[in-house]
């Protein structure tokens, strides 16, 4: 009998992330505020379920949270009728999204002082494309027995998987100097690709120049999905992980000039118009 494992947040990461766990024999029971994807989620095998706390009651040992934010976390958790109302013991939530550090270690030690239940935190990188595949690069943190012992759940969703220790915000850390480095490398591309535009270059050529020269970078090899992210979408998302970079500087004297540069540029190198404040 395949391991049961509880999902919540079936957006456009959670999804192809939950369709694995499905693919690699383990039964996925699934759950979403947003109910238009349940028809979805059940197409392809995975059972979707009313409450939140069906989920902690179906799931075997671990809960996957691919929210958005740390609210969003508190609410699933700790909310009326969140994973916690099961009563259930000795279950771990792992959480996907990406918080900043200090939040994650929050969230950890809240989980840990206010019920039977663990915290480790699986940060992700790749994007949907990674996702789908099942080639994500995977931060964990946390216990480490417990990490050790989900590593079926990783490698049926990703190719490399990391480990940075018992505080569950060190994956965060490490998820937010992976974001730094994509988020300098989009801005040198983007303008790249300007100059390469104002004298009539094709910008294929150009992009394929970078992938077999010293201009590599994950970002000129995906650039067509790359140049594809908007405000509402991975935009958003890169900008707020690279102030919280930036955030973190400060609050060390870490000085970081081309992540704090970065953060200015985004969108106006990538040509995409910035979201409201």
């Amino acid at each position: 009998m395949s391991k049961k494992i509880g999902f919540v947040g079936l957006g456009t990461m959670g999804f192809p992330i939950a369709v694995n766990l499905k693919k690699a024999g383990f039964e996925v029971i699934g759950y979403d505020a947003f109910k238009g994807v349940y028809e979805k989620a059940e197409e392809a095998g995975i059972t979707m379920v009313e409450t939140l706390k069906e989920v902690a009651e179906q799931a075997d040992e671990a809960i996957i949270s691919m929210v958005r934010d740390y609210a969003q976390n508190v609410d699933i958790i700790f909310g009326e009728g969140g994973l916690l109302s099961a009563g259930t013991k000795n279950k771990t939530i792992i959480v996907m999204s990406t918080l900043d550090p200090q939040s994650m270690n929050e969230l950890g030690e809240k989980v840990e002082s206010e019920s039977d239940f663990r915290l480790i935190s699986a940060a992700v990188s790749g994007g949907r494309t990674g996702a789908e595949a099942g080639t994500l690069s995977i931060m964990t943190a946390g216990s480490e027995d417990i990490v050790k012992s989900f590593r079926p759940y990783f490698e049926a969703i990703g190719s490399h998987i990391f480990y940075y220790g018992e505080k569950p915000g060190n994956s965060q850390v490490a998820k937010l100097i992976n974001n730094m480095i994509l988020g300098v490398n989009m801005n040198a591309v983007a303008e790249g690709l300007k100059l390469g535009k104002y004298y009539n270059l094709p910008e294929e050529e150009i992009l394929n120049l970078l992938k077999v020269s010293t201009g590599d970078s994950w970002v000129a090899r995906n650039w067509s999905e790359v140049s594809q992210w908007t405000a509402e979408t991975a935009l958003s998302v890169l900008l707020k992980d690279l102030i919280a970079t930036y955030n973190l500087g400060i609050k060390h004297n870490i000085p970081m000039l081309f992540n704090a540069l970065s953060s200015t540029q985004l969108f106006n190198s990538m040509g995409k118009e910035k979201p409201d404040a």
